[in-house]
């Protein structure tokens, strides 16, 4: 059994592997895809999730079987730093795995502070991992309505701008994208703090028709204005850059994996990735 496997889809924009460690999060997002994907109610997702059974089993045989040298992200179902039933324990022993058999990991949360407490097992990775934070609004009042219960705005980037410090390469996610100012505002932010390597910009999708009424072609405009004199790594995903076909590109900013963390051998590895995602 391959519990490592390849998203498609949208999802395939933000990694060519993922790995999900709990199957439900405490987090209770607004926004949330997982239960509708998973055909789960709200009160059967969202609590206090276990880690799958087996799961570290599963995954030795698998890093045993396969090599994987592009990165595996962490995780699409479930925060694995979310209030989980073995306090992410599981998280660490799967961090401990991935590095010891070499294998290049992205980590996504919305738990702030606690991804801190495996700072030292990333810092075992070297160059093989990103660690990253979903940030969508710099106003509290309006994250904890649509993020009741992970961390706050100033903890997420407190967050990045440590492990920054402490010379882990970090992205941030500003997917969704509900209001472009409050996302605006959060970039210039984490530019003033130089606490993000790699920005993923996109929007919110196919929730109660809050994507309808922005300007989405002014938002892209207004990123691609604020952060490409920076030199920073992003890429734009396709959901935003359909709707604004008069903003001009570069190659690197609508190819998912020219930033993705890969491990490379003598011979330059050719991408998984051929095309725009539709």
């Amino acid at each position: 059994m391959s519990v490592i496997y390849r998203p498609s889809g949208m999802a395939r924009e933000y990694s060519p592997f993922a790995l999900n460690i709990y199957i439900g999060c405490s987090h209770r997002c607004r926004y949330c895809y997982a239960p509708h994907t998973l055909q789960k109610s709200s009160a059967t997702y969202f609590g206090k999730p276990e880690p799958r059974k087996d799961i570290l089993k599963y995954l030795e045989k698998d890093l045993q079987k396969n090599v994987y040298k592009e990165q595996v992200l962490l995780s699409f179902v479930g925060d694995v730093y979310c209030d989980n039933a073995d306090d992410s324990a599981t998280t660490r022993e799967v961090l401990k795995m991935l590095s010891a058999y070499r294998v290049p990991v992205a980590v996504l949360s919305k738990g702030g502070k606690k991804m801190l407490r495996d700072l030292d097992v990333f810092k075992t990775f070297g160059d093989r991992i990103t660690v990253g934070t979903t940030l969508t609004f710099l106003d509290e009042e309006k994250s904890r309505y649509w993020e009741p219960f992970a961390a706050l705005p100033s903890e997420r980037l407190e967050t990045l701008k440590i492990l920054h410090d402490n010379g882990i390469k970090t992205f941030a996610s500003f997917e969704p994208t509900i209001e472009p100012d409050e996302s605006l505002a959060l970039i210039r932010k984490t530019l003033e703090l130089d606490c993000v390597d790699h920005y993923k910009i996109g929007k919110i999708n196919n929730y109660k028709s809050e994507d309808k009424w922005q300007d989405w072609a002014k938002y892209l405009q207004d990123c691609v204005d604020l952060l490409r004199p920076t030199g920073k790594q992003v890429y734009y995903k396709f959901c935003l850059r359909k709707l604004a076909p008069n903003v001009e590109l570069l190659p690197e900013e609508k190819n998912p994996d020219q930033f993705i963390v890969r491990v490379l051998d003598e011979r330059k590895q050719a991408s998984l990735f051929d095309g725009d995602l539709i």
